[in-house]
């Protein structure tokens, strides 16, 4: 399960932190979006002390924005952004991932392996399938990268990667829009990726995971 990332002098309920920041990168509000207090105060069954406090850390986050007399409103997106989102992900990302390859024993290969098993049962579907099945796939395509560094014992360094995934994520979302000829399956990335990472080929694997995040970045770029 992913680790809230809490900061010092913010005092917030996690889950609803959690829930506002899971329905900002799924797409369930626009970039720039206002998030007013009395819709959301319904939707989440949460006072407006509560709601301003959990806005506030996902502020911190870069998830959300607030201005003097306005509010809080989503995060507006942008190319500049997202580059700088992929270069930092991609550090972070192949750090815990050449440190789990170093450290992972047999319990970590195995999970890996169902992982992605999981995953590969909806991406070999068609693509009217994979996206009727697309929820379903978040929680999967998560629970797989999430299995590659799990091996890492540096809990800051996964936590900012944590951080930095969803970042990515809520740009992956906008790819959503793109026709049906544009959405094409990465199973083959994944696949190459786990294939590596089982072997403790570093090399290969970090090359792959390189080519499967700018493969993402590159689609929502075009949407930008």
């Amino acid at each position: 399960m992913r680790e809230p990332i809490a900061f010092r002098g913010v005092s917030t309920d996690l889950d609803l932190v959690g829930r506002l920041r899971a329905d900002i990168v799924n797409g369930a509000f626009s970039p720039g979006e206002r998030l007013k207090f009395a819709p959301l105060s319904e939707r989440y069954s949460a006072g407006f002390g509560t709601l301003r406090e959990a806005l506030s850390q996902l502020v911190l986050e870069g998830f959300a924005t607030q201005e003097v007399n306005k509010g809080f409103a989503v995060a507006p997106v942008s190319c500049k952004e997202l580059n700088e989102i992929v270069s930092h992900y991609i550090e972070l990302e192949q750090r815990a991932l050449m440190s789990a390859i170093a450290t992972g024993d047999d319990n970590w290969e195995a999970n890996i392996v169902a992982a992605h098993h999981q995953l590969q049962a909806i991406e070999k579907r068609a693509w009217e399938e994979r996206v009727a099945r697309h929820s379903e796939w978040v929680v999967r395509h998560r629970a797989f990268h999430a299995a590659l560094v799990a091996a890492c014992s540096d809990t800051w360094l996964l936590r900012l990667r944590t951080l930095m995934f969803d970042q990515l994520d809520r740009y992956r979302f906008l790819t959503k829009m793109a026709p049906k000829g544009k959405r094409a399956s990465r199973s083959n990335e994944h696949k190459k990726i786990m294939k590596a990472v089982i072997e403790r080929d570093a090399s290969n694997a970090v090359e792959f995971l390189d080519v499967h995040i700018r493969g993402t970045a590159d689609k929502a770029m075009l949407l930008l």
